[in-house]
């Protein structure tokens, strides 16, 4: 159960600087733990852990931008958010509901049975 805890909180914060990074020209840790509600020594570490793992890159002004590898993952669980929500809506959920779930559902969801949900509700 730890390991999927971690892969869980590892995708959420890449995909969190994904998204911040999508607004904002610099991001750095303060926006993270602005953005996500955590405190600050809890997204520290985790920056720490994932540039020591090398999917993201800290410059020395601490700007933090993702590497190929982190872009990917990043972008892959985005992905998986994206297409969760817009089925549940189409299913009938509330967008709110929709959301939160995916969010949920996004970490732990094979990449097969993904795409089979994909497929049914033809969403790219």
């Amino acid at each position: 159960m730890k390991e999927t805890r971690t892969h869980e909180s590892q995708e959420m914060y890449l995909e969190t600087i994904l998204l911040l990074r999508s607004r904002k020209a610099n991001v750095r840790s303060v926006d993270v733990v602005e953005e996500l509600g955590y405190a600050k020594s809890s997204v520290s570490r985790a920056v720490n852990l994932l540039q020591k793992s090398g999917l993201i890159c800290i410059d020395e002004n601490g700007d933090i931008t993702l590497t190929a590898a982190g872009q990917k993952k990043a972008e892959d669980v985005y992905a998986k958010h994206r297409v969760f929500t817009e089925a549940f809506v189409r299913m009938g959920a509330p967008q709110k509901v929709a959301e939160e779930d995916a969010c949920r559902i996004e970490h732990v969801v094979s990449d097969e049975l993904f795409q089979v949900i994909k497929q049914y509700f033809q969403i790219d």
